[in-house]
């Protein structure tokens, strides 16, 4: 079940952060996927590389398309809770570089599931002078129940950042959170970081 939601978080960011990657936070944020999503799922239907999870080409997807409108240090951070406030400087910008694998991976394992989905995006119920909206929508799969979502942004500036994601109720961020905070209780700080790392070295030998 749990690598089921990974994969869906996965998939959620892929279809809103490349959708807003040319929007204006003027725009309303429900009317942006609606006009974007389908598009990115038709683009990465007819590519071949990036439904088969090359690892290479889901990594330029994630740097030129997902990087620059996530607030990637905020969910990072809030993932981290407590325990980024008492990390040194240098356990902090390995947990950044980890997390970040990590979501890669994990996208890599998503990518092939997108082709076959849809998404229905419901009116954004928010004002559009707020900063912080929910964008609900519901996801449709070819075999089983619709999937309710909904997508947390911030206004940065001009454009919206993704700053956390929820499927069925669960929010990728309390995930993650609980999941790191048992580690992190169990074997520390650099104990989390050297299980992270050990797993995308495992990884990546099994891609190859």
């Amino acid at each position: 079940m749990l690598n089921t939601l990974r994969n869906l978080f996965a998939f959620l960011i892929l279809t809103l952060v490349s959708s807003f990657g040319t929007c204006a936070a003027a725009q309303p944020a429900d009317q942006f996927v609606r006009e974007y999503t389908q598009d990115l799922l038709t683009t990465i239907s007819v590519n071949k590389q990036l439904l088969a999870g090359d690892p290479k080409k889901v990594a330029e997807l994630v740097d030129s398309k997902i990087l620059p409108v996530v607030n990637f240090q905020r969910m990072t951070t809030a993932v981290l809770g407590r325990h980024w406030r008492v990390a040194t400087p240098e356990q902090k910008q390995r947990l950044l570089e980890e997390f970040r694998v990590l979501l890669i991976r994990t996208y890599s394992g998503a990518i092939s599931q997108i082709k076959d989905l849809q998404i229905e995006v419901k009116p954004l119920r928010a004002n559009a002078q707020d900063n912080d909206v929910v964008v609900k929508s519901v996801i449709f799969r070819p075999k089983g129940e619709p999937i309710a979502l909904d997508y947390r942004l911030e206004r940065s500036g001009e454009t919206w950042k993704v700053i956390d994601l929820n499927v069925a109720g669960l929010w990728l961020v309390e995930t993650y959170r609980t999941q790191f905070s048992a580690e992190i209780n169990r074997v520390g700080i650099d104990g989390l970081i050297a299980s992270l790392s050990e797993k995308s070295k495992v990884a990546d030998k099994t891609a190859k």
